[in-house]
């Protein structure tokens, strides 16, 4: 396992790596530290494992199909791919886990995607459009708004643009801090957005999203071009540290060879 230090020690100065494999290499730093975290597919569940071999050896991932612990032999196709279990110390009901694990406050960080994300981290991925005649029904919540509510630190990892981040959402899937406001029985809320942009954070007292770090290369203008609000910027901006040459290389070589979601 290599520590945070030991990756500052071989970061890159200058290479060339996608904007996927940015927002990975960025959210599994986020994990650092934490021990129990509710994942998904996807660039989720590469950065969740990225994490486990770099900067939080301890790190458990469930999943929401009900394994526990599991270090898949290979990329997962759906929540449901049997090389989920490949490891794991538990395999359990879906209803076990949400009703004993998630409600019952055990999970230290979900995280979540989004195909729209408004300014106060509320999600969606229902439809686009009117819910009666929607332009796109999208795959639903599945458990992410019970993870929203439930987890006690919520993560979200998405592409930027002007359709993704909207000024109001079409439809409310997953709560955020909702109008700035949040009641305490809907959860603590998202604390971080890693988009292939930059990294957000949220203000204590407006439960309003802030640009808090800026990836190599990307604009403050390029960013604000991509937020279909008028953004509030960290007066501490900050740059993001580029992927290093260890992290690319698990990402490539054992995490997602193919690169189904990295390229």
């Amino acid at each position: 396992m290599v520590g945070p230090g030991q990756l500052r020690s071989i970061r890159l100065t200058r290479t060339a790596y996608s904007s996927s494999e940015m927002m990975i290499v960025v959210s599994a730093r986020q994990l650092a530290g934490e021990r129990v975290c509710f994942v998904g597919v996807g660039p989720p569940n590469i950065a969740c494992n990225l994490a486990k071999m770099t900067v939080s050896p301890d790190l458990e991932l469930v999943y929401e199909s009900g394994v526990f612990g599991s270090v898949p032999a290979r990329l997962p196709l759906s929540i449901g791919d049997p090389t989920l279990v490949t490891g794991s110390v538990q395999v359990t009901s879906m209803f076990e886990l949400f009703a004993y694990y998630l409600q019952g406050g055990l999970i230290d960080v979900g995280f979540l995607g989004a195909s729209q994300i408004d300014r106060y981290g509320n999600i969606n991925t229902t439809v686009i459009g009117d819910y009666a005649a929607p332009m796109v029904r999208l795959p639903g919540s599945g458990g992410a708004c019970e993870i929203a509510i439930n987890a006690k630190k919520v993560f979200v990892i998405m592409p930027q643009s002007k359709r993704s981040f909207v000024d109001r959402i079409d439809f409310i899937t997953s709560p955020g801090h909702l109008g700035g406001a949040r009641p305490a029985e809907w959860g603590a809320g998202p604390s971080v957005v890693v988009t292939g942009l930059g990294v957000y954070r949220f203000g204590a007292a407006t439960g309003e999203m802030e640009l808090a770090s800026l990836h190599p290369g990307v604009t403050l203008e390029e960013v604000r071009d991509s937020t279909g609000w008028e953004l509030r910027v960290s007066e501490d901006l900050e740059e993001t540290a580029p992927p290093s040459e260890l992290e690319l290389r698990l990402i490539r070589e054992e995490l997602d060879p193919r690169g189904a979601y990295t390229r």
